[in-house]
């Protein structure tokens, strides 16, 4: 048997005449960077979120690094954010100059760990991105209590979890920003890069709106110094025939999530565990383990890909090198970062095929 760890042509396959009539409009119409289409998204993926606007840009990068831009953050500031999460999260900080600084995470779903957030923060400290790291969110409500208290500007990176619930509220409606991605792979993907900023603040979407166009408020006037990142108009179609079935395909994952936690009970491994009020879309099914490089061995040789989300805290990757976050400042990102395994999950994976990795990772861990 041959497990992939995503497979995006059967998803194409089940929606490929709506996909293929979408494109082809797109193309017909001679509109290709924003227009009618980036639009309409727009309008749709802020009333599935929840949100009063969407801001459509080129990736999750860049809806994070133009959220932070909004807020002013720059050189001298301190943004608080996690280490156990994709570069991108701290990256942008760094690019504008400001410093991210590092909480650590939860032992049990790998999300900030708010109790040590107050401690973090000095009279530079600027805002507040949680990662709803996996596909669940982070604890918003006391977030935003601390950031209510400090006067801090709390931006959602809910990259991976398009369609997470909190307490029955979306990801993206529970900041002030949030941040999606809609890289191929994501839960809502397209067929290359994009993303979008989700706000209820009038004020902060239009300058969001500047931001990502060079900072224009119409054509050849520019207000502010911006950037280039306009979603192109044959993304939006893709993504909104996608929205239509990201529900039913959320809801998929959840399923092939629960069956993987009910036949991986018994084995000697550490399975997701769901945080109460929460809903888990399964944009990774990760399983903590020892001996976890020797079982992405056994399972490869099975056939079955798995991937390692992350190997390396972004505090000890040379990039972000710093004396204040020195290897053991952190000792619970450091711990999951060497047991970490996500293991193949999309919303066409067969039962038997969750079976089969499954009966594999119980005859290695015995």
């Amino acid at each position: 048997m041959n497990i992939p760890m995503v497979d995006l042509i059967e998803q194409y396959k089940s929606i490929r005449e709506e996909i293929d009539r979408a494109v082809i409009n797109v193309v017909e119409s001679g509109r290709f960077i924003m227009g009618p289409n980036v639009e309409a998204f727009e309008s749709e993926m802020a009333e599935y979120c929840g949100a009063r606007f969407g801001i459509a840009c080129n990736s999750g990068t860049d809806a994070l690094q133009i959220s932070l831009m909004a807020a002013g953050i720059g050189p001298g500031d301190e943004v608080i954010t996690t280490p156990f999460t994709f570069v991108a999260t701290a990256e942008v900080i760094a690019l504008l100059g400001a410093r991210p600084v590092y909480v650590d995470i939860e032992q049990d779903s790998y999300l900030i760990d708010v109790d040590k957030i107050e401690q973090s923060i000095t009279d530079k400290t600027k805002a507040i991105i949680p990662v709803h790291i996996f596909g669940q969110c982070a604890d918003m409500d006391r977030i935003n209590e601390i950031a209510a208290k400090h006067g801090l500007v709390v931006i959602e990176d809910a990259c991976q979890a398009v369609g997470a619930l909190y307490k029955g509220k979306k990801a993206c409606s529970l900041g002030k920003m949030g941040c999606l991605s809609f890289f191929p792979s994501k839960n809502l993907g397209g067929y290359g890069d994009g993303g979008m900023i989700l706000t209820s603040d009038e004020s902060l979407k239009k300058r969001l709106c500047m931001l990502r166009d060079h900072g224009s408020d119409r054509r050849y006037h520019h207000s502010v110094v911006g950037v280039n990142s306009r979603l192109d108009a044959i993304q939006a179609a893709v993504l909104r025939v996608k929205l239509k079935y990201i529900d039913k395909w959320n809801k998929a994952r959840q399923e092939k999530g629960a069956l993987y936690s009910k036949l991986l009970k018994d084995a000697d491994v550490v399975t997701p565990v769901i945080k109460e009020g929460n809903t888990h879309v399964f944009h990774q099914y990760s399983i903590r383990v020892k001996n976890r490089d020797a079982l992405q061995v056994h399972l490869k040789e099975a056939g079955i890909a798995t991937a390692i989300h992350y190997p390396v805290p972004l505090h000890l990757q040379p990039a972000f090198h710093s004396d204040e976050f020195p290897q053991g400042s952190l000792p619970v990102s450091e711990s999951v970062s060497k047991e970490i395994l996500s293991l193949p999950m999309y919303p066409e994976l067969k039962e038997e095929a969750v079976n089969y990795i499954t009966e594999r990772i119980v005859e290695f861990t015995g």
